[in-house]
Parts: C-alpha cells; sequence; structure tokens
C-alpha cells in the first residue's frame, strides 16, 4: 500500500487538495501531513487508512489546511527566488561590461569553430586514410558526446536566457518562465 491508494478516500472525506496531493509525486510529504494530524503512531499509510474511518472531521480539515500552506509556502519561496534572478538580469542588461555583453556571443562562436575543426580533421584523416587517428577519434567518441553534450546545453541556456532578455527589453516588464508561471498560479489562488 501506498499514498496514492488513500488519494480517494481523502478527497471523499472533504480534503480534495490534500487528497490530489496524495496520488502525486508529493504524497509521501502530504501523507506525513495527513498522518500527524491524525495522531498516527506511525507515518505509514495503512497506519492512516485504519484512523481515516474514525477521524475527526476537525482534524482531517486542519491536515488540509497546514497542506495548503506548505505549498503557498513553498510558492513564495519560489517566487522570491525568481524575483532575485529576475532582477539580476534586469541588472545585467544594464551594464555596459563589455565581458557581460561579449562572453556568450564569443562562447557560441568558439563552440561552432571547435566542431568545424573536427570535423575538418576527421575529414582529412578519411581523405589521407590514417586509420590510427580514425580509431582515436571513435574511441574517443563517449567523450565527445558528454563533452559536447554539456558544451551545447549551456549554449541552450543562454539562447533562451537571451531570448528571454531581449524580449523583456522590448517589453519593459519580466518574461515569466515555466516555473515563474506556475508559481503565479498557484499563488492566485489564495
Amino acid at each position: 500500500m501506498d499514498w496514492s491508494d488513500l488519494a480517494k478516500q481523502v478527497i471523499g472525506l472533504g480534503a480534495p487538495m490534500l487528497g490530489t496531493a496524495l496520488g502525486g509525486p508529493l504524497g509521501g510529504a502530504a501523507g506525513q501531513i495527513l498522518a500527524a494530524a491524525l495522531g498516527t503512531a506511525t507515518a505509514a499509510p495503512s497506519a492512516v487508512q485504519v484512523a481515516l474511518p474514525q477521524a475527526d472531521p476537525a482534524r482531517l480539515a486542519q491536515a488540509e489546511a497546514q497542506w495548503i500552506e506548505t505549498i503557498r509556502a513553498e510558492a513564495e519561496a519560489q517566487r522570491a527566488a525568481i524575483a532575485e534572478t529576475q532582477q539580476t538580469i534586469r541588472a545585467e542588461i544594464a551594464s555596459d561590461d563589455v565581458v557581460q555583453r561579449w562572453w556568450r556571443p564569443v562562447y557560441a562562436f568558439e563552440l561552432t569553430l571547435e566542431c568545424a575543426g573536427l570535423w575538418t580533421v576527421l575529414i582529412h584523416e578519411f581523405w589521407t586514410g590514417d586509420v590510427v587517428t580514425i580509431n582515436a577519434l571513435v574511441n574517443a567518441t563517449a567523450l565527445f558526446v558528454a563533452y559536447w553534450g554539456f558544451r551545447f546545453g549551456v549554449l541552450g541556456v543562454y539562447f533562451s536566457g537571451r531570448t528571454r532578455e531581449k524580449l523583456c527589453a522590448a517589453t519593459g516588464q519580466d518574461v515569466p518562465g515555466v516555473v515563474e508561471k506556475l508559481v503565479k498560479a498557484v499563488v492566485k489562488k489564495k
């Protein structure tokens, strides 16, 4: 038995937010709150299942309120973190620092030249038939995949961030990311 087995029962007893949480990825955390509110001997789904039929509705309402407050506090913490990040981005946009403005484009050009260089070496070695170098490059494939995976990941984050910076500069407002949109949706439900 796990926490998701209790979701429908808890929703039926009048705690829809807590019950929904029990059925999702935060089920363990929601279950801990529910077990504490019901005063079960252990914070296990089986112990809570035994206690639910005779549970005082006020205790269930208390667990629901505590869960809502926990989610609200987490959303507020995320909102504050996102606001601080956005403040940093705005300060960077306003900066006239040459390094701040040029490090990302230089990084992109350098990575492009690096890839072109490897392909040039590879084509040259195929052309000349240098099997030793070709074998060495083939044996280093896992290293290249990990190395360039990281490098291109950083470049992708740069492109995404730069797009947000340009939209912010054009509109004069922060462009919310996925996490910020989620936090705003949760905080609006107050």
